[in-house]
């Protein structure tokens, strides 16, 4: 028995190396990769590019301390607030860590305890992301969370005026919940939600851990809803399988964090930057997003073609390549059958299959899958 916490129930599947879309395990079988290390490696498994910047650091320094300049933390900075509505950074190491930046921020720049989040989300694992995430199955035997988060209805608006009160500082929520079944943003409700935050002199923080760095065919989700949101977190894809994430803030909230007042000894590591910069200099390139969309179109439409007429389908949903495919009974044997004909697909609750491919996979792959996952569910 592995010296490991039993925190995952993971499958019969061992890794033996990985390349593009494909992974390889200790047997020698290979896999179609559509879960990307659950949206990490949104360029595929050891992109080239990433590889031999990372490399190139390898050779230069991997870490020193965030007490010095390190001037790739500026670069990467300057191309996130570039393609999106923020203009500070920090960075941490996690998507949990960026959600535990923003609620800090929230409260030091507010002076209010107060967040309202929805019911279904996901922010993190840590005590205040974990009180932050509206999912029961998430905090139980964790207790007592901390008080100051109110869950509301997604896409509800009356449900956030009515949890507003003196001591909100801020709503936070995702465009698209991922973890909670790829429950896709009603544009005039996020509209309202940002309304709501400037009419109250609360901070819209943008949970885009998931949806950010092109995975919905935009560098960031929030950019499909015409919003401008005060904070916005990323992770995952940011450093294409390196640990590494980042709060972006607007310039109104750059003194309120200040020296001492937060921080990380691993955030914004060399290393990590210097993938994220490998990264951020081809996903943020208009050619490569309009490829993005393309496939996700296409994706959508053999998906509909394939699947949209079979009983056990209710509904295809998501953006660009987040996807989610909601059924009328739990999919835990669709997803373990797929494995074993050598797909690999994830779940988003019981009953969702959440399909989040490499943004480098092919049209050709794309229809193996489809194939598969049609037949998959025609067997179940």
């Amino acid at each position: 028995m592995p010296a490991l916490f039993n925190t995952y129930n993971r499958f019969d599947l061992s890794v033996a190396e990985a390349e593009g879309t494909k992974v390889t395990d200790m047997n020698g079988k290979t896999y179609l990769d559509f879960g990307s290390g659950i949206g990490v490696n949104n360029l595929g498994h050891r992109h080239l590019t990433v590889q031999e910047a990372v490399q190139d650091q390898l050779d230069k320094y991997w870490h020193v301390s965030n007490l010095y300049h390190i001037p790739l933390q500026e670069d990467v900075a300057q191309a996130l607030v570039n393609n999106s509505a923020g203009d500070y950074v920090f960075f941490c190491n996690s998507g949990a860590e960026a959600n535990e930046a923003a609620i800090k921020l929230a409260r030091k720049a507010t002076g209010k305890t107060k967040i309202i989040t929805c019911k279904q989300s996901f922010h993190g694992r840590t005590i205040a992301t974990m009180s932050a995430t509206g999912q029961e199955k998430i905090q139980t035997g964790f207790g007592p969370l901390l008080p100051s988060f109110e869950y509301v209805s997604f896409n509800d608006i009356q449900a956030v005026k009515n949890a507003i009160d003196a001591d909100t500082g801020a709503v936070m929520l995702e465009v698209i919940q991922g973890e909670g079944g790829v429950i896709v943003g009603d544009p005039t409700f996020l509209k309202e939600v940002e309304q709501l935050c400037k009419d109250n002199d609360l901070l819209f923080i943008i949970d885009e851990i998931q949806t950010g760095i092109g995975r919905t065919a935009k560098p960031f989700g929030y950019q499909h809803y015409g919003i401008s949101p005060d904070v916005i977190t990323v992770a995952k894809g940011l450093g294409n399988g390196l640990p590494v994430g980042a709060m972006i803030a607007k310039a109104k909230y750059y003194d309120v964090l200040g020296p001492g007042s937060h921080g990380t000894t691993f955030g914004g590591n060399p290393l990590a930057m210097a993938a994220a910069k490998a990264v951020l200099e081809i996903v943020f390139q208009d050619e490569f997003i309009e490829a993005v969309k393309n496939k996700a179109t296409y994706l959508r439409e053999q998906l509909q073609s394939k699947l949209g007429e079979l009983p056990f389908v209710s509904e295809i949903r998501g953006k660009g390549l987040m996807i989610g495919i909601e059924c009328k009974d739990d999919v835990s044997t669709v997803v373990s059958s797929l494995m074993e004909k050598g797909l690999l697909v994830l779940n988003a609750g019981p009953n969702v299959i959440r399909l989040l491919p490499p943004l480098v996979v092919t049209e050709k792959e794309i229809d193996l899958a489809v194939q598969l996952i049609a037949e998959t569910i025609q067997e179940n």
